[in-house]
């Protein structure tokens, strides 16, 4: 184990795939700048060459094309937008061809082909550039969607999904790049489609990933002052969904909660709540609430943002409200950031 952080978790990961497979290309808008995507991809093209490191133009249908028709040919493309809304122009390679060759020719091809597109919020960045658009490539047969909250997972599902025979959309928050954790060394690889239990408890179930899973640890923490047992299940995965772990949390607490990034309406935590409602309805206490964004465009302006996301304060007062707690005394021990379109202290950029 060695402290890194999540960008440069990416990073290794790259390395490592690279180093082990001359066929991994890396390529993208940007990739070869000076601050390599939020530094996840410094340092690449002077280890591995512009034949496998390289620029690309704005042509992002185009050059999603051109990934998947490598990928046909043996060659294991690493795609990388820096934001996941500039990869909409290329929805039509993705959908019509990438997520349905291997069931169109009877599984005798494969894509295998890592995108990676980076979501998030904060600085202004509004309506096109920083949507949470995972229940959207969720839908699509064909597609696996990775979102990491963690520096080790960063680099174990980048390496799994670089490595997986079909094509894999690698979604990061970017508050989360310069968030430190203990990474493994080595070929480390994260199972694609299993969930991890950050906290065990027993009162309630809280279900969540990508950068929400960080404001609900410091939840966590709080509502254990206040007599409250939750269970933590970081998802990682929302394509496929790791259905056993969750629906057995949820028979042992009874209550769930799930947060999510996305927009209310038809997102990942309305099919968790289904699915739970469906093979789990006898054994709730309470029915299952769920924290996601309003159905309106990200605003831009600063004053818009202040009320626009949920944090680790709006978590724990909805848990409080399931149990009938006093919300306003009891949410107090949780600061909010000195702004709000930053979320900490910590916190160093990639503005």
């Amino acid at each position: 184990m060695r402290l890194m952080t999540y960008a440069k978790a990416i990073n290794e990961a790259y390395i490592e795939a690279m180093r082990r497979d001359k066929n991994v290309i890396a390529y993208g808008l940007g990739i070869d700048d000076p601050k390599g995507v939020f530094g996840t991809t410094l340092g690449l093209k002077d280890k591995f060459g512009k034949d496998r490191v390289f620029d690309t133009p704005t042509s992002e249908n185009a050059m999603t094309g051109v990934g998947i028709g490598a990928s046909l040919n043996g060659i294991r493309p690493v795609m990388c937008h820096q934001r996941v809304d500039f990869f909409l122009l290329a929805m039509d390679q993705l959908v019509n061809n990438a997520a349905k060759w291997h069931y169109m020719f009877g599984g005798g091809l494969s894509v295998p082909i890592t995108i990676r597109l980076i979501i998030g919020r904060g600085w202004g960045q509004g309506p096109t550039h920083s949507q949470s658009l995972q229940a959207w490539f969720a839908h699509i047969p064909g597609l696996k969607v990775v979102m990491p909250a963690t520096a080790a997972d960063a680099k174990g599902l980048l390496l799994s999904a670089i490595f997986d025979e079909n094509p894999v959309i690698y979604l990061e928050h970017r508050w989360l790049h310069n968030l430190e954790g203990d990474v493994p060394a080595g070929d480390y690889r994260v199972p694609i489609g299993k969930a991890k239990c950050l906290k065990k408890g027993g009162d309630i179930s809280i279900v969540s990933f990508s950068y929400m899973t960080i404001e609900a640890l410091r939840a966590v923490e709080l509502l254990e002052k206040a007599g409250i047992s939750c269970e933590l299940i970081d998802l990682r995965t929302i394509k496929p969904i790791d259905w056993k772990t969750i629906f057995c949390s949820v028979r042992k607490t009874g209550r769930l909660l799930v947060l999510d990034t996305g927009v209310m309406t038809c997102g990942i935590a309305g099919e968790i709540i289904a699915s739970v409602c469906t093979e789990c309805f006898g054994s709730l206490k309470h029915s299952p609430v769920r924290i996601a964004s309003p159905d309106i465009p990200t605003p831009t302006s600063y004053a818009m943002t202040r009320n626009f996301y949920s944090g680790a304060g709006d978590i724990a007062r909805k848990i409080l409200e399931i149990f009938g707690k006093n919300t306003e005394t009891e949410v107090c021990g949780i600061k909010r950031p000195p702004h709000h379109d930053v979320p900490g202290e910590w916190f160093k950029g990639p503005f």
